[in-house]
């Protein structure tokens, strides 16, 4: 069974196992794949499960702003492979062909090297100590050099 993770956007850390059916994305209430961003139609982008070929396709449902999938905008069905991105709107998703237990499983799977899973606790010292007594979260990012 296949899943789509959100990876960027209002819904990421989001995971969604497809199943061996025909699923729709977008932002309609009603879908069990709704994702909250304003460039993103009610019924952005259908991905069907194929049993005879055993494969999974997207299709774009006639969006204003299209469906991209590795960087390219498809205009037909397409098949989907193993770490397909998706990009509809201001949201990127990942396609894969495992099937997660949990949200933290999926997320491992797909975190960049040097990246943390979890934020980096960190302990504030200010000089005014009332402005700021409690520690800071704050989310480690990668020296990118």
């Amino acid at each position: 069974m296949a899943t789509i993770l959100v990876v960027s956007g209002d819904s990421k850390g989001d995971f969604y196992p497809l199943g061996r059916r025909t699923n729709v994305i977008g932002r309609a209430e009603a879908l069990p794949i709704q994702l909250l961003d304003d460039f993103v139609s009610r019924k952005h982008l259908q991905i069907r499960f194929d049993k005879e070929t055993n494969r999974y396709y997207a299709a774009d449902m006639k969006s204003k702003h299209g469906v991209f999938i590795n960087a390219g905008r498809i205009n037909d069905e397409t098949p989907l492979v193993d770490r397909d991105i998706i990009r509809i709107g201001r949201t990127t998703l990942i396609f894969t062909e495992r099937n997660f237990d949990d949200r933290r499983s999926a997320l491992s799977r797909f975190k960049k090297p040097g990246e943390r899973m979890r934020p980096t606790r960190l302990e504030w010292e200010p000089e005014d100590r009332d402005a700021r007594s409690e520690p800071v979260l704050c989310r480690y990012v990668p020296d990118a050099t």
